[in-house]
């Protein structure tokens, strides 16, 4: 999808797929809807097909804690033409700093949200969805795709960094 003529981003965040297929395509289905310009995926990818279902968009994935066969996920996202973080994603658009990771590591996770270095921290591994501040930072956690209830998705507008959870 196109990113938008006046230099607003809608991003997408979701987590927590778990490999679930069935339970994904409502969340895709949703972000058609939407209308996002690109969707960051905070970890338990779960199996290559899910990587499949984000094709419409350019998407930045991050590997959590029951993503472990690491090279099969790599391999399908590559060829996807979508990007693989691995354990830790950073970049920045329309001049925000981002960063993304599912925050089973609780040390690195405090860490990144408490630096001051990030517009954004986009995670997930809770299953909870929430937003926050922390000093500078916009604290998102989408909920989960799969054993969360309800399932929810987060959408983020950039520069504004309004963020909303979106119930599936």
């Amino acid at each position: 999808m196109a990113e938008r003529s006046d230099s607003r981003v809608r991003l997408a965040i979701v987590s927590d797929s778990h490999g679930h297929v069935e339970l994904t395509r409502p969340a895709v289905r949703m972000l058609e809807s939407l209308e996002v310009d690109r969707v960051l995926h905070c970890g338990d990818i779960g199996s290559a097909e899910i990587v499949g279902l984000f094709a419409p968009w350019p998407t930045d994935f991050v590997f959590g804690n029951c993503d472990y066969d690491h090279a099969s996920l790599t391999k399908a996202i590559d060829e996807a033409g979508q990007t693989c973080h691995g354990k830790f994603g950073e970049f920045e658009i329309e001049g925000k700093r981002i960063a993304l990771l599912h925050s089973d590591d609780q040390r690195k996770f405090r860490e990144t949200t408490h630096s001051g270095t990030w517009d954004l921290v986009c995670y997930g591994h809770t299953h909870v969805a929430e937003v926050h501040w922390q000093g500078p930072t916009l604290v998102v956690n989408p909920g989960a795709i799969y054993r969360a209830n309800p399932h929810s998705i987060a959408i983020v507008e950039i520069p504004d960094m309004q963020a909303t959870i979106i119930e599936l």
